[in-house]
């Protein structure tokens, strides 16, 4: 058995948790949303109130941050909480950071003398759920190995996937994030298009799939758009802000970047027509909108909401 602290038990973060426990694990969370406790405890999870956790954190051997970027990392990693860990303890940051946001907070966590995992994941709620996470493993190989079996509690074996050095995984993480969601405004865009000349939408899928111009989101995901479901299980604001990161560092290093440039300003479009909502799709529903009608088959435009559709489907492309 395993003392674990979790910080962030969202919709990632909670399943997780709930498959350590149920491993044997004592685990204990954390969440800066006090109503989150209801459902911690439902799933077997001890709950540390605001202002207990550096308390909690004295008995840890592993702290896990599962939260969006590295501004809510830093927010609960203080120094209190750092000092309190023991010495010989473990993070593990499952987070969607920044290479750069995240280093100063790795450095203050080594100086410390904390081992420190950089593990951010590819997979939705429902993978984390069934233990079928993908981990994007940087750092040093010896410690991989030493917290693979938690590691293995909620993701596939042949799915952790060892990055490289420090900042490695968070930025394979962005680019895998970043070509899955260029390939949904790709293929919309030319959904759109095959449409409005006649093209029937399932006929033009099914060539797309078939050929040299198929992709993980045309072979996986694009079902769900023809079901009318923007997969709803990530916020439009965090999609912005990973897409927006890369274009950042892509421009730091005088690297060109126009292509994901263009994908992160349709993305920042949404986000002003539909504001901070859940949808790796909401960008489609948007050009569904400049269209004037929907991709979906024996579909109207009315049929949609002033919002994408909610649904429970999980999505595959992986942005938490």
């Amino acid at each position: 058995m395993t003392r674990i602290g979790i910080i962030g038990v969202g919709r990632m973060g909670l399943p997780i948790g709930a498959r350590l426990a149920r491993a044997g694990h004592e685990v204990a969370v954390h969440d800066l949303r006090p109503e989150r406790a209801d459902a911690a405890r439902a799933s077997g999870l001890e709950w540390v109130a605001a202002g207990q956790v550096a308390d909690a954190a004295g008995c840890w051997d592993v702290v896990i941050t599962v939260l969006p970027s590295a501004d809510e990392v830093a927010a609960v990693l203080t120094d209190d909480l750092v000092r309190a860990l023991p010495r010989s303890a473990v993070w593990i940051d499952h987070s969607s950071c920044s290479p750069d946001a995240a280093a100063p907070l790795r450095e203050r966590a080594v100086a410390r003398g904390l081992q420190v995992l950089e593990a951010p994941l590819g997979g939705g709620p429902q993978d984390a759920a069934d233990g079928s996470l993908r981990v994007f493993a940087a750092g040093d190989d010896a410690l991989v190995e030493r917290t693979l079996p938690l590691l293995l509690c909620y993701a596939a074996p042949d799915r952790v996937v060892r990055t490289g050095g420090p900042g490695t995984g968070y930025t394979v993480k962005l680019l895998v994030n970043q070509l899955w969601f260029g390939q949904a405004v790709a293929t919309a865009e030319a959904l759109l298009l095959g449409s409005r000349l006649g093209v029937a939408p399932e006929l033009l899928r099914a060539a797309l799939a078939d050929g040299a111009a198929s992709s993980a989101f045309v072979r996986d995901d694009l079902d769900a758009l023809f079901a009318g479901d923007y997969l709803p299980c990530y916020g439009l604001d965090r999609i912005h802000q990973q897409l927006s990161a890369l274009t950042a560092l892509a421009r730091a290093h005088g690297l060109p970047h126009a292509v994901a440039a263009a994908v992160a300003d349709v993305h920042a479009e949404a986000l002003g027509a539909f504001g901070p909502i859940d949808g790796e799709l909401a960008a489609v529903a948007l050009m569904e909108r400049q269209a004037g009608f929907l991709i979906r088959p024996g579909a109207d435009l009315s049929d949609t909401p002033a919002r994408p559709p909610r649904s429970t489907s999980s999505p595959t492309s992986g942005s938490a």
